[in-house]
């Protein structure tokens, strides 16, 4: 081999790089033709080849450092450049260990300054001792000329990598992004003194959070507040934040935070005025909030942030429970929505940024769920900022009962994103960081994460006492001064600032905040947060009205074109062969050749929606395509993968409609739809689930947000729920999308929750929830088997006329004053039903539908149940057990009769404590039993309430 010999092409630089490693350990080690390539590595001139192995190897000759400082070959170690090739390599393995390791001896905790011995980051480890201290090594990412002493290269490694900041980027794939990281990291510029002013500012800003939490443990003795005692330097941060992002163009910031530090955050950050905080601790109206609102801790805030630049940018702090980091995908969902809404298709002008608590991030796997929806195409948002204030405690648990991690961070090591410890004593390093944080996510639009590293000074709360299970460490934190002053002690040594320049900053905060609790005090009443302005006015909450019931339908004409247009393929498209017939049949529908089935009438909405300026969003696990198989709204490609959506092409001038794959998640991604409706209120949003039943994956994401927001918080959201539910003998986790929790959690209006019977009653349920200005969120039990359905399908003019009916009256019996039973149900029961009905020739059974669940139609029913005659029973059937379904609900409402004449009962199956049986067999003898309770005599007599459900429930079950 000679010198102009080429590693081969198809191998790569870090196969190399490994090879040239063993070789150099043991020249034996590798294949005959490798050493030989290794052997004869030398130009012509003597020199080494002038490509890189490495991050850390020279674009140069590694002779072109001072001669001096060359040093000589050891005795039997081969040729000088052998030698410098070897000693170099072993400082780039030095250089790649402070790069991954640094940050375990780095001082990021202020209540353990002491550090871990680390072997990998010892010169000794590689062999250096004080003779090569003084060698010249290549490193340009720490020296423009690239050559630095080798104690130069350790003391720079220590002072980037094991200082008040450590550094987690090695675990990022991409190179472009690791060495952006680098250079910035280990570049002179990034640890040049901040300027005066800025420092002044930091100060400014922790005085803000010092003198505000002191304040207030002063005035209102005992209450909770969850202070940021221990953590003020969040202030600053996100006051850095905030300007950074202005100069980078970004015009709005949707917050979220759990509750520690949070009334800090709005009086110092968001622009809640101090004296409505106050009004809020002395809670001096409670008339105004009898069964409603929440504690002032959970509050949210939005508030335009006058820059220092004289920029203005939005701020929005989201509501959240004590459920801590599920407002997260809400907020990733806002965001998003923001984007959608004013065009912001590349991620510049709206972000978000996450306050988190350390025990929260990487025990609650709602994080890791919301991390996954960061780079997906559906819910990527341009990157979020994630800010840990890590107290180093949950409650009373330490980090060691708490996580199996070293960090609790290290749930993002998921993502390519940098993760940045740092000393929250430190201002300056935290504006660091908050610095890189904001220029990467600007340069990659990825998220990034800022643990700071604190304490929490007080209990979990103000009246809790940390000493009972924490007696060492509360005994450190009682010692130690509070972030402000050992800063402003920095700045006196410096002479940047007097001691009297500080104390009147001190003064000027306390004064404002006296005058701001005399005037909370001498002005009682605050009023409820509002959210019905800006994009939400004209829209309502609040009680169903007879007005919030508009006609739905849509000409015949228009809905065929539509239709028409949703079957065109384009010419270059290659369909799957098997979805020709489907398409086929969809015209057929659109010419009204045929009754539109229940996708097709689904598909209808959509379009008549997107055509009129609405837009239109669904996601979940296979909705493009439909758990059953039965929605084709995106098509692929059998030959070249690529797809077409019909469902975008139907007017030039249309609304987006955008269909997505979700993850398999339930929680993060309901939270992020959740969210996406609180900035759409003129749009579908649409939520899926792949089969009812696990909605309940997603319960905390219902009870705290969906069901409740407006109740505490006054926010309205029209997201749709989307729920399969339907017992066909699919076993326990497949039958039942547990209606009787939605109906459990229904009160003053809050939810809508419908069940249609027909491909109609579902285009108009849509339409109705997109058109009318009464803004709730609708839960629809969707149907599987009705699919399909011979008897469940509508013909095109029924969805060109009238509206959603809350409750179906029966045409084909005797009117009800003749009938002597009335069968009430919902969902796919009725067809059951109905066969039956007609098998047994009953025409003096009449079957209602009850199409609207909640809120309860009493008008509608009981003016159709009027005309009976007195005495007639009425009987609700269903087919969840009688624990569940609508049952027990109905029973509340109703009573024992209707009218005060009408007896009411029902039949269903027994109480069980799973929904449905896991044998198909089973199934099949329940539901006949159902049907022969339901037109049985027996069953038509009155019958104690105990009596009415149907077989008995055996020891046992099937799996």
């Amino acid at each position: 081999m000679n010198n102009d010999a080429r590693i081969p092409g198809a191998l790569n630089l870090d196969f190399i790089e490994g090879l040239y490693a063993e070789f150099v350990r043991d020249p034996a080690s590798v294949a005959p033709e490798w050493q030989a390539y290794f052997a004869n590595w030398e130009e012509g001139d003597g020199r080494p080849p002038r490509f890189r192995l490495g991050p850390g190897f020279p674009r140069r000759s590694l002779y072109h450092g001072p001669a001096e400082q060359r040093a000589a070959p050891e005795a039997g170690s081969g040729s000088a450049s052998d030698l410098r090739i070897r000693l170099q390599h072993r400082v780039d393995r030095m250089l790649r260990a402070y790069r991954v390791r640094g940050h375990m001896q780095a001082r990021i905790d202020p209540l353990n300054p002491g550090v871990r011995y680390v072997p990998e980051l010892d010169p000794q480890y590689y062999g250096f001792g004080e003779p090569e201290m003084g060698m010249s090594f290549a490193c340009e990412t720490m020296d423009g000329e690239g050559w630095l002493t080798l104690r130069q290269i350790h003391s720079r490694l220590r002072e980037v990598y094991c200082g008040s900041i450590g550094f987690q980027y090695m675990h990022i794939d991409d190179m472009k992004v690791r060495h952006w990281v680098q250079e910035r990291i280990e570049g002179r510029t990034y640890w040049e003194p901040l300027p005066h002013e800025q420092q002044r500012r930091i100060l400014a800003r922790l005085t803000d959070a010092v003198v505000f939490e002191q304040f207030v443990r002063k005035k209102f003795l005992g209450a909770k507040s969850f202070s940021l005692e221990g953590g003020e330097s969040l202030i600053p941060l996100l006051d850095l934040a905030i300007e950074r992002a202005a100069q980078q163009g970004v015009r709005e910031i949707v917050l979220g935070m759990a509750h520690r530090g949070r009334l800090n955050v709005l009086a110092n950050i968001i622009g809640k005025s101090p004296r409505e905080v106050f009004r809020e601790f002395e809670d001096q109206d409670p008339n105004l909030f009898l069964g409603g609102g929440d504690v002032k801790y959970h509050m949210g805030y939005s508030s335009d942030y006058r820059t220092a630049g004289g920029s203005r940018v939005h701020l929005s702090l989201c509501f959240n429970p004590s459920h801590l980091e599920f407002v997260n995908p809400v907020v990733l969902g806002r965001v998003r929505a923001k984007q959608d809404r004013s065009g912001d298709s590349s991620h510049e002008q709206v972000m978000s940024l996450l306050i988190h608590g350390d025990a929260a991030f990487i025990g609650e796997g709602i994080v890791q769920e919301t991390l996954n929806l960061s780079r997906l195409h559906g819910y990527r948002i341009g990157g979020t900022v994630h800010v840990l204030v890590n107290n180093q405690i949950g409650f009373t648990t330490p980090p060691s009962e708490s996580r199996s991690t070293m960090y609790a961070t290290s749930v993002a090591k998921m993502l390519p994103a940098p993760i940045l410890h740092v000393n929250g004593e430190d201002p300056e390093a935290v504006a660091r960081c908050m610095q890189l944080a904001m220029d990467f996510r600007q340069t990659f639009k990825q998220d990034v994460v800022i643990d700071m590293y604190c304490y929490r000074r007080l209990g979990h709360n103000e009246g809790d006492e940390p000493s009972f299970t924490q007696p060492r460490l509360y005994e450190l934190i009682a010692k130690r001064r509070s972030v402000r002053d050992a800063y402003l002690e920095h700045l006196l040594r410096l002479g940047d600032m007097t001691r009297d320049q500080a104390e009147e900053i001190v003064k000027r905060r306390q004064n404002n905040l006296e005058k701001e609790l005399d005037e909370a005090r001498t002005s009682f009443r605050r009023m409820p947060p509002s959210s019905l302005e800006g994009i939400w006015q004209g829209y309502t909450g609040g009680a169903e009205t007879a007005e919030a019931d508009p006609e739905t339908g849509v000409p015949e004409p228009q809905l065929s074109g539509w239709l028409g247009r949703l079957c065109e393929i384009p010419g270059e498209f290659n369909l799957h062969p098997k979805l020709e017939r489907y398409f086929e049949q969809r015209r057929r529908m659109a010419r009204g050749k045929q009754p539109l089935d229940w996708a097709t009438a689904e598909a209808a909405a959509w379009a008549s929606l997107a055509a009129s300026g609405c837009r239109v969003r669904l996601s979940g696990q296979d909705s493009p395509r439909g758990t059953f198989s039965q929605r084709h709204a995106v098509l692929h490609d059998v030959e070249t993968g690529l797809t077409h959506t019909p469902l975008q092409h139907i007017e030039p001038q249309q609304a987006p409609v955008d269909l997505l794959n979700s993850p398999l998640s339930e929680a993060g991604v309901l939270g992020f739809e959740y969210g996406y409706s609180l900035d759409c209120p003129d749009g579908l949003v649409m939520w899926e689930a792949q089969f009812g039943d696990f909605v309940n994956a997603a319960q905390v994401i219902i009870d705290q947000f969906i069901v409740s927001g407006e109740d505490k918080w006054r926010r309205l959201s029209g997201l749709v729920l989307l729920l399969p539910h339907g017992f066909e003998g699919a076993g326990p986790e497949h039958s039942s999308a547990r209606v009787e929790r939605f109906l459990a959690l229904g009160a003053e209006d809050n939810i809508q929750v419908a069940v249609p019977s027909t491909p109609a009653q579902y285009f108009h349920l849509l339409r109705r929830q997109a058109v009318r200005k009464w803004r709730k969120p609708l839960v629809v039990l969707t149907p599987k088997s009705l699919l399909r359905h011979a008897q469940a399908t509508s013909p095109l003019a029924d969805c060109a006329r009238g509206r959603f009916q809350k409750v179906i009256p029966d045409h084909a019996a005797r009117p009800l004053s003749e009938v002597n039973r009335v069968l009430l149900c919902c969902g796919k029961l009725y067809y059951e039903l109905e066969a039956r009905r007609q098998e047994l020739k009953r025409d003096d059974v009449a079957i209602l539908r009850l199409e609207q669940l909640y809120p309860y139609p009493r008008a509608e029913l009981e003016s159709l149940l009027d005309t009976c005659r007195d005495g007639t029973n009425v009987i609700w059937v269903q087919e969840e057990p009688e624990n569940m379904g609508a049952w027990r609900y109905l029973r509340v409402t109703v009573s024992m009769q209707f009218l005060g004449r009408l007896p009411f009962s029902g039949i269903c199956r027994p109480a069980s404590a799973s929904p449905a049986t896991g044998s198909h067999a089973a199934h099949e003898l329940e539901q006949e039993e159902l049907l022969q309770r339901a037109f049985s005599e027996e069953q038509a007599r009155p019958r104690p309430r105990t009596e009415t459900i149907v077989g008995t429930k055996q020891p046992g079950g099937g799996a």
